[in-house]
């Protein structure tokens, strides 16, 4: 039986159980992965090597994560973009909702990674952190994918997926992975930008732990950085999400606003040198970056349309890969030349703040967009962006298609 095409965008219903399953795979996943700073410190210290070269371990993990898309580990790509399917009056804060499990794991995990590698070295802490990692499979059995009405639209406007020049390899491949999403002004420019920013926002959560050890803290005080800022963090992604759906300013202007200030607190970091000023400086930076990283996806429907979330996040995330590479080794051979992590947090801002001046050049960034396509159905929160309509021709350009 054909599954039945859904004409309304359900808001809710079966979508919270979406929003927990992307919640427990945020813990699971980014979580683990944001808090692995615990073993970045005993892998210099058992293989003897510099912080560049040991850099390049998990930033290799990160973007092979996010190049592997479609699926962050098969997993991420589409419970975030299921996520975007079922919301949309309130996608802004059910993503925000889901993105929470990353500041609540970034708490838990690093005191208890050092414990773990206290009681069986960091051998058998890793193999403790893989068997937790299997749960990632519960997840998955709460999705449930479903059709919406724009889904058909989008095909019988001929979009890639109408199966057109199928009997060619080239086509085939054009059609599986929607490759004419980089003929799409507005996603390429997007893309750029934020792979700008994840240059430098993944650096505190690898080297803020090394930099207190720098200033003489011990383990635990080092660990429960990074555990303090995932508070900070956490408030700041519910209160994103909920600040972006009252629409009182246009979502990518949201998004401006939150990467400047992210960039503007990773300069700032340098300045503390003691535990209760590094502290201080940590909650800001982690208050700052919870509330850009839900903004990232809930703000790519906005650009390319409902019926192209699917693809377009996980091209999304194979280009976000090359930041996440190429970021963390930056700033470990930084860190190297000058005997501190100072500098290696002040380029990590630049990045962002570069990232953030590329968001000037989306489709309508400083100008509202107009209807082009006859029929309003977007948020007007991210219509600078590009809008979320009905999907038209005006798509390849990237222009833009509601008031």
């Amino acid at each position: 039986m054909a599954e039945p095409v859904i004409s309304e965008v359900p808001d809710g219903g079966w979508g919270w159980m979406i929003v927990l399953a992307g919640f427990l795979n945020n813990c699971l996943l980014v979580g683990i992965t944001r808090s692995f700073g615990v073993f970045f410190i005993q892998f210099t210290q058992y293989f003897g090597e510099t912080s560049s070269r040991v850099s390049w371990i998990t930033s290799i993990a990160m973007a092979m994560q996010q190049f592997a898309s479609f699926g962050w580990a098969l997993v991420f790509t589409p419970t975030m973009a299921t996520i975007s399917r079922y919301f949309k009056r309130r996608r802004a804060l059910a993503t925000g909702l889901a993105f929470t499990g990353v500041g609540i794991a970034s708490f838990f995990f690093p005191p208890v990674f050092q414990f773990l590698i206290d009681e069986y070295g960091w051998r058998g802490a890793l193999q403790v952190v893989s068997a937790v990692m299997l749960n990632l499979c519960v997840c998955a059995a709460l999705l449930r994918p479903i059709t919406l009405h724009e889904d058909l639209l989008v095909t019988s406007r001929g979009h890639p997926a109408s199966g057109r020049r199928s009997t060619e390899c080239w086509g085939k491949v054009t059609s599986a992975f929607d490759l004419t999403l980089f003929l799409h002004r507005g996603f390429v420019v997007y893309s750029l930008a934020v792979t700008l920013m994840t240059t430098g926002y993944f650096v505190p959560y690898i080297h803020l732990m090394a930099h207190g050890k720098n200033l003489g803290l011990s383990d635990y005080k080092a660990a429960f950085l990074m555990s303090f800022t995932a508070v900070t963090e956490t408030i700041a992604r519910l209160f994103s999400g909920w600040l972006a759906d009252l629409k009182l300013i246009r979502k990518i202007h949201t998004l401006f606003a939150w990467s400047v200030l992210t960039g503007v607190s990773l300069l700032l970091l340098p300045v503390g040198h003691t535990y209760s000023s590094l502290m201080g400086l940590s909650l800001f930076y982690g208050f700052c970056s919870g509330g850009l990283a839900p903004l990232f996806f809930s703000t790519l429907p906005d650009i390319v349309g409902i019926g192209r979330i699917l693809n377009a996040t996980g091209l999304f995330l194979m280009l976000l890969s090359v930041g996440g590479l190429l970021g963390p080794p930056l700033s470990g051979f930084l860190a190297d030349a000058t005997g501190s992590y100072s500098s290696s947090f002040m380029t990590a801002g630049g990045f962002i703040l570069v990232g953030s001046l590329a968001l000037l050049f989306l489709p309508s960034f400083l100008v509202r967009p107009v209807v082009l396509s006859g029929k309003r159905t977007g948020d007007p929160a991210g219509a600078g962006a590009g809008g979320e309509s009905t999907p038209a021709p005006a798509d390849v350009t990237g222009s833009c298609r509601q008031e």
